[in-house]
C-alpha cells in the first residue's frame, strides 16, 4: 500500500523516545500499513533528533519507509494524514499558567497555520503537549479549512489511569474494565467518572459502584489518585511519564484509525459542538465517544447525577476561562 505521512513533534524529547518505535512497528496503524515519519524538533534538538533518526534506522523495521528529521513547519506538515503534536513549552518552576498559556498559543497557532497550509484538509490532529485542551483548540482555530472534529486532545492516559485503578482495586485485568470516562480539562480539574463504567468479575458484568462497593473511595481518593497521577509519577522519577503517555498516544490514534471495540466507549478531548451534556459550545473538552469510519461521535443519553454535574461545571469553568485568557494571546500573538 501507499505510505501514510506521520508527523510527531518535539521528537527528540522523552514521549517521543517511547512513541515513535510503537509507532513504526506497526502498532498504531497496522502491520500491512507502511509510513513515513515525519520528525519536528526545534533548532537547538537537530543533533539530539540526528540520533534519534540512526536509531530508528538501526530498529531495522520493515514498515518504516523513510524518516525526515526537520525544524521547518513548511517541510514538517507538507501532506500529512496524522499529526501528532507531542512538542510543547513545558512549565519552568515559578511560571504562572498564563505566562504557559501565552508560549504555547504561540506555538499552537503556528502550527495550526502550518496544518491550514500544508496538510492533507483530511489530516487528523491529536494534541498531546499541555495544556493540551486549550493548544489543541488554538491549533483548530488557527486552521480553518481543516473540520473542528478533526482535531482531538489526549485524555487517554487518564482514562487508562481510572481503569487500572479500578482494576487493581478489584484484582482483576484492565481489560475487565470498560466505559470509564474521563470529563473536562487534562488537568487536575478533570472527572475521572465510573458511573456508567462495568467490570467484568468471574464472568459476570457488573457495575463499577456496586463491585467495589465503596462510595467514599469511589468518590474521594479514587478521583484525587487519577487526578494527580501525573504529579506523582513526577515526585517518583524526576521525570515525566513518557512510557504511559505514549502508551495511550497508541491507544488514542489506533481508536481513531481502526474505530472503538462494540459496545465500548473511550474519552477524548473534542469539540463540544452540539453534545447533549450541558457543556458550553466552543471547548475542547473530554467527553466519552465511539469512533466508526474515523469518525467519533458523543455516547449520548447517560444519566448525569448532581456530583457529578457539580465535577463536570467545574472543568468547563477552568477550561472556559483558559481559553478566554488564550483567546487574548491570540489576537496578539
Amino acid at each position: 500500500g501507499e505510505p501514510i505521512r506521520v508527523l510527531v513533534t518535539g521528537a527528540a524529547g522523552q514521549i517521543a523516545y517511547s512513541l515513535l518505535y510503537s509507532i513504526a512497528k506497526g502498532d498504531v496503524f497496522g502491520k500491512e500499513q507502511p509510513l513515513v515519519l515525519v520528525l519536528l524538533d526545534i533548532t537547538p534538538m537537530m543533533t539530539v533528533l540526528e540520533g534519534v533518526v540512526m536509531e530508528l534506522q538501526d530498529c531495522a523495521l520493515p514498515l518504516l519507509r523513510e524518516v525526515i528529521p526537520t525544524d521547518k513547519e513548511e517541510v514538517a506538515f507538507k501532506d500529512l494524514d496524522i499529526a501528532i503534536l507531542v512538542g510543547s513549552m513545558p512549565r519552568r518552576e515559578g511560571m504562572e499558567r498564563k505566562d504557559l498559556l501565552k508560549a504555547n498559543v504561540k506555538i499552537f497557532k503556528s502550527q495550526g497555520a502550518a496544518l491550514d497550509k500544508y496538510a492533507k484538509k483530511t489530516v487528523k490532529v491529536v494534541v498531546v503537549g499541555n495544556p493540551a485542551n486549550t493548544n489543541c483548540l488554538i491549533a483548530s482555530k488557527s486552521a480553518p479549512s481543516i473540520p473542528k472534529e478533526n482535531f482531538s486532545c489526549l485524555t487517554r492516559l487518564d482514562h487508562n489511569r481510572a481503569k487500572s485503578q479500578i482494576a487493581l482495586k478489584l484484582g482483576v485485568s484492565a481489560n475487565d474494565v470498560k466505559n470509564v470516562i474521563i470529563w473536562g480539562n487534562h488537568s487536575s480539574t478533570q472527572y475521572p467518572d465510573v458511573n456508567h463504567a462495568k467490570v467484568n468479575v468471574k464472568g459476570k458484568e457488573v457495575g463499577v459502584y456496586e463491585a467495589i462497593k465503596d462510595d467514599s473511595w469511589l468518590k474521594g481518593d479514587f478521583i484525587l489518585t487519577v487526578q494527580q497521577r501525573g504529579a506523582a509519577v513526577i515526585k517518583a522519577r524526576k521525570l515525566s511519564s513518557a512510557m504511559s503517555a505514549a502508551k495511550a498516544i497508541c491507544d488514542h490514534v489506533r481508536d481513531i484509525w481502526f474505530g472503538t471495540p462494540a459496545g465500548e466507549f473511550v474519552s477524548m478531548g473534542v469539540i463540544s459542538d452540539g453534545n447533549s451534556y450541558g457543556v458550553p459550545e466552543d471547548l475542547l473538552y473530554s467527553f466519552p465517544v465511539v469512533i466508526k469510519d474515523k469518525t467519533w461521535k458523543f455516547v449520548e443519553g447517560l444519566p448525569i447525577n448532581d456530583f457529578s454535574r457539580e465535577k463536570m461545571d467545574l472543568t468547563a469553568k477552568e477550561l472556559t476561562e483558559e481559553k478566554e485568557t488564550a483567546v487574548e494571546f491570540l489576537s496578539s500573538a
